[in-house]
């Protein structure tokens, strides 16, 4: 059993030393994201995009239905143990958890809640193939 580790991050490079954390831990790794609004995305992220077309069968994006874009935190969940998480998604204090399988499973089970709650937003072609 791992053992349950917390560390907190105030600022941009935290939060982006978290996440770097959790997608470099296997090349197995599936990509869901779930967005309230996909066009900064389409619009601003060129190399998104283009990981994207070169991952589509790894990367799914989706958006939120209107009834639950009120939804204000953000969060990443690698897998039951292991996830980082932002009270709001306008700030970028927050803690990633490490072997945590009690609120891991939470946060889990709280994602294929908004999974399921969205539906497929941007293609990997501009064709929408």
């Amino acid at each position: 059993m791992s053992e349950t580790a917390y560390e907190r991050f105030d600022d941009r490079a935290g939060f982006q030393a978290a996440v770097d954390r959790l997608l470099l831990a296997s090349r197995t790794r599936r990509l869901q994201l779930v967005l309230h609004d996909t066009e900064h995305l389409t619009r601003h992220c060129p190399r998104m995009m283009a990981l994207l077309a070169r991952f589509a069968h790894a990367i799914q994006v989706h958006r939120t239905h209107e009834e639950i874009r009120e939804l204000q935190d953000a969060f990443l969940v690698l897998d039951s143990q292991h996830y980082v998480r932002r009270a709001s998604a306008a700030f970028f204090r927050g803690a990633i958890g490490l072997g945590d399988e009690t609120e891991g499973q939470v946060m889990r089970a709280r994602f294929m809640e908004i999974w399921a709650q969205s539906f497929p937003a941007i293609s990997s072609t501009t064709a929408g193939l």
